[in-house]
């Protein structure tokens, strides 16, 4: 079989390897989606801190069971999933309380671990979820970042009937704009400096969408929700800028969620957060349960993630993917690799 391997920054490989021998308790991927990520670019772009060459990506997938491990069971031949892609250890204090998402020696498919960038992938029965017949396949490799999301949205509580505000339209601010929606927010309000993107968070039925450059954060938030502002704001952008209009212009009291990943040390007005008595609070990746509200919001239509895909490549092409990407930044949102398309 065919395994993709980024051999150094900017190039990638084919090579031919075995299709991997599953053990008993393990299941058989054929993996036929591969979506690509901000991390993939870094990775990429020899950017990324913790992983190093060469190295197989693919961390956000999907495919069907191709054969089953002797031990596993209420899986089928055939049977279309999703994998999660972290590695834990079990023993650590996270892991032991049930946070393995914040295991001390987390490792993540595609990373620091081989992904699953190839046409099998073997992989512990633990790790997989079932996505419904009807979903797309396209779709399914969608569910991982969408399990961010959700995980985001969750470090908020309950988020019925509040008013929030999302900052960054790109793939994850979008969804966790439709997730917080999906959750029952009473209205949601995004901002971006990307028409583009804002536009496709109208699509996905954003309530207020907003262009920075052209109007001011604070004013925009008064317009929206009135002198009380947002209950909540998550920044999905992750710079300087972002936070700074957060932690400016939040209500006083009220909570601030960072879901995006800063590229350094942030400088942020912490005496301005200390004098608001704003709560910052940060997520970080997602457990099986997200993967599960996340497949049910859109079972029940309440997130979209077609209009997300701007493009998808044959496997043989997973190059001019990312050439792609890098050309056409302002205008892309996900782009998809299918795997059994030569």
């Amino acid at each position: 079989m065919l395994q993709q391997v980024m051999t150094n920054p900017g190039e990638i490989t084919f090579r031919e390897v075995p299709v991997p021998e599953v053990k008993d308790d393990q299941v058989l991927v054929k993996i036929r989606n591969i979506g690509i990520c901000g991390s993939d670019i870094h990775v990429y772009h020899g950017k990324h801190p913790f992983t190093k060459y060469p190295v197989t990506q693919g961390h956000e997938v999907s495919g069907e069971i191709a054969e089953i491990g002797k031990n596993v069971s209420g899986f089928q031949i055939g049977q279309k999933v999703t994998i999660e892609p972290q590695v834990y250890c079990g023993h650590c204090y996270p892991c032991r309380h049930g946070k393995y998402n914040l295991c001390e020696e987390l490792k993540v498919m595609g990373f620091q671990t081989t992904g699953t960038a190839s046409e099998y992938f073997a992989v512990d029965a633990s790790k997989v979820t079932p996505i419904p017949e009807d979903m797309s396949y396209e779709e399914g490799a969608m569910i991982e970042p969408l399990a961010v999301a959700v995980h985001g949205v969750k470090q908020m509580g309950d988020v019925k009937g509040m008013n929030i505000t999302v900052i960054g339209a790109g793939p994850i601010g979008n969804l966790v704009a439709q997730t917080a929606k999906g959750m029952g927010a009473a209205k949601v309000m995004i901002t971006d400096v990307s028409d583009l993107r804002l536009e496709k968070a109208k699509e996905c039925g954003i309530d207020v969408c907003v262009n920075t450059l052209h109007k001011d954060f604070g004013e925009a938030m008064v317009e929206a929700f009135g002198p009380d502002k947002a209950d909540v704001i998550y920044d999905c952008a992750g710079n300087n800028i972002t936070m700074g209009q957060a932690i400016k212009y939040a209500r006083k009291g009220s909570v601030i969620v960072l879901v995006a990943v800063f590229a350094g040390m942030a400088e942020v007005d912490l005496a301005v957060a200390n004098d608001h008595e704003l709560d910052i609070k940060s997520t970080m990746m997602y457990r099986h349960d997200d993967y599960v509200d996340g497949i049910r919001l859109v079972n029940e239509g309440k997130v979209h993630l077609k209009p997300l895909i701007s493009k998808t490549f044959a496997f043989k092409d997973y190059l001019k993917a990312y050439q792609y990407i890098d050309d056409n930044r302002e205008t892309t949102m996900k782009v998809i690799i299918n795997v059994q398309e030569d």
